[in-house]
């Protein structure tokens, strides 16, 4: 069972920090999960672009500026990080060019992830660096409705639907994906599609998790990995 860190340890410590990566360490993770994002001007010069950040949306950055990427990749180069490995989680396509040659002068190739809703981008990191691992993020959503109660029927219906074709629609997918991982929103998760990816060869892990009942369900449905913001509830499952 891989044990994922949602941004490092965000019930523990405020996420995407050096500070909750470690928290997460000591909490027992195997693998810390971070969002990279930038400003949208790829088409600039690589001078003048502004740098690759962890952080989970721009808004937030004027309360907790985000952290470079560069000094999160630093960070697990030293102890205890060095312990763990890690997942980028690519927002927006289009500077793979940069993140993998940032993972490749750290030497973190082997022990990286690249998940993404993206299928630019799972296919450009294919044919810059075939070793690093990539991972399929479903669904594709550019705003997390779950905040906004008005919004919660609608939702629930979309799931429901999503939940019925996701099965069919992995199938199909993952043997043209190649991907080493599905990553995919708990609620829509079956043990049909736990058999799916199995038989594909492939990672099912599910995220965000923060509830145990809900947490053992997903392993009695046949998961492959857990992503939560409270890794201390591995614990409680004997993880």
């Amino acid at each position: 069972m891989r044990l994922v860190g949602h941004k490092g340890a965000d019930l523990i410590v405020r996420g995407n920090t050096v500070e909750s990566f470690k928290a997460a360490v000591e909490a027992g993770v195997d693998t810390i999960e971070f969002d990279v994002i930038w400003l949208r001007d790829a088409e600039l010069p690589p001078e003048q672009r502004a740098p690759l950040m962890v952080a989970h949306d721009w808004e937030a950055q004027a309360v907790h500026p985000p952290l470079p990427l560069t000094e999160a990749l630093d960070a697990f180069l030293e102890s205890p990080l060095d312990q763990v490995e890690i997942d980028l989680d690519i927002k927006l396509p289009g500077r793979e060019e940069e993140l993998v040659e940032a993972l490749r002068e750290r030497g973190l190739i082997d022990r990286a992830m690249v998940s993404t809703m993206e299928m630019h981008t799972l296919k450009r990191v294919l044919e810059l660096e075939p070793n690093l691992r990539r991972g399929w993020t479903y669904p594709k959503a550019g705003r997390d409705y779950t905040r906004r109660p008005w919004a919660k029927p609608m939702l629930q219906a979309a799931i429901a639907g999503m939940r019925l074709q996701l099965p069919g629609l992995a199938a199909e997918k993952l043997p043209q994906f190649g991907v080493f991982a599905m990553w995919v929103y708990h609620p829509l998760v079956t043990a049909k599609l736990a058999g799916i990816c199995k038989r594909a060869g492939v990672e099912l892990i599910a995220w965000t998790v923060d509830d145990e009942r809900r947490m053992r369900k997903l392993v009695e449905m046949g998961v492959d990995g857990l992503v939560s913001n409270d890794p201390r509830l591995f614990a409680k499952l004997g993880l």
